[in-house]
């Protein structure tokens, strides 16, 4: 209807600006350039820094380029079998944790305490990233697995029970009427109504999460929570950069594996 207006006035149809005003329009275009200017402008570059960074990348990249698998063979396998070991318990422990909270979580079964409790401690475990999660357990438990662990744990609870709970707010309320119906219990209406409709999706996304733990192991390893991050960290500080082009392939072709396999699994599962 607009194209049939601007052609028997013959004038062309414009899309109104989003802001109105055109004085405030320009200014806030004219503030937005001239903050990022200054913003620009504040940054101290070192031309000096520059040119030795540059010079310290070209024999980083050429000591990619020839990855040593031999020197410090039997510490690679020691951080991939952490990293695997740990990836391994936080996912089962991890599920079992989001199970009661995801319950608790869901508005549709929970009572309003229980409900605010679970969503405090989902939010808790969301707000914060897991290399920050993993420095806490660090200065609490020190250097090692078992603060890598934990980090794991704690995250993947909450990534759970989060979408877990979503997932029972979101079942098709038929059968939970139904079964209250009936009488029957709390405990009798989680097992015949809600667990045959989120038990395949919490399946699938435990093993989606397992995958999501074996790539942040390696990524919380760096700060000292265990795995093959440590590893990673060990050779770069020693600038061992053939040995960390060497994990850093191990993990590439790790995660590379497990995505398969899981891709296939949610596959089957669908």
């Amino acid at each position: 209807m607009a194209t049939t207006i601007s052609s028997s006035t013959g004038r062309r149809w414009r899309k109104p600006p989003w802001i109105k005003n055109s004085w405030l329009r320009w200014g806030l275009l004219i503030g937005s350039l001239t903050y990022l200017v200054l913003a620009i402008s504040s940054i101290a570059v070192d031309g000096n820094r520059l040119v030795r960074g540059l010079q310290r990348g070209a024999q980083i990249v050429s000591a990619f380029l020839q990855p040593d698998f031999a020197s410090r063979w039997s510490d690679i396998q020691a951080g991939v079998l952490e990293s695997l070991t740990m990836t391994v318990v936080a996912t089962v422990a991890g599920v079992l944790l989001s199970i009661p909270i995801g319950l608790g979580a869901a508005r549709n079964i929970a009572p309003a305490p229980v409900y605010l409790v679970c969503r405090g401690l989902i939010i808790l475990s969301r707000t914060f990233q897991e290399v920050v999660i993993a420095i806490v357990f660090v200065v609490m438990f020190g250097f090692g697995p078992l603060a890598g662990l934990c980090t794991l744990i704690f995250a993947t609870a909450g990534f759970l029970s989060k979408l877990l709970a979503e997932d029972i707010e979101e079942a098709d309320p038929a059968p939970l009427e139904a079964i209250r119906a009936t009488g029957a219990s709390w405990l009798k209406l989680i097992t015949y109504a809600v667990v045959p409709q989120v038990a395949p999706r919490l399946v699938g996304l435990s093993v989606y999460r397992f995958d999501i733990n074996l790539r942040e192991s390696a990524i919380i390893g760096i700060v000292g929570a265990g795995g093959i991050g440590s590893t990673l960290q060990t050779a770069f500080s020693r600038y061992d950069y053939d040995v960390a082009s060497a994990i850093l392939i191990v993990i590439i072709a790790l995660v590379m594996i497990t995505e398969l396999i899981s891709g296939e699994i949610r596959k089957r599962l669908q």
